[in-house]
């Protein structure tokens, strides 16, 4: 049976968790214009964001991106991230387990 779920309804901000207690961990964040995430990192995570609206400048280590809506940026989670929104935001965001190395 699959589960669906409406992204505008979900609760929690700035992170709402989309299927609590499922893998792969999926979030949604929203972020105000000017409104930051402390640099951070999900050392055992694959992770995938991808941007519904707004713009973000997301930080990976000592790089810099600019995302619009419709960009999807894949990293790995041992990397320092801070998204900063340049305007409202609102992004998907899905932290797989990494597999093995």
């Amino acid at each position: 049976m699959a589960e669906v779920v409406s992204i505008e309804e979900l609760e929690g901000t700035p992170h709402a968790s989309v299927f609590p207690d499922a893998e792969p961990k999926t979030v949604r964040l929203t972020l105000d214009a000017g409104e930051a995430v402390a640099p951070h990192d999900h050392p055992d995570r694959e992770v995938l964001l991808y941007l519904i609206e707004g713009a973000l400048e997301l930080t990976l280590d000592d790089e810099e991106y600019d995302l619009t809506a419709g960009d999807v940026v894949r990293f790995d989670g041992r990397r320092e991230v801070s998204p900063r929104a340049t305007e409202s935001s609102v992004a998907l965001i899905v932290l797989a387990e990494r597999s093995s190395d």
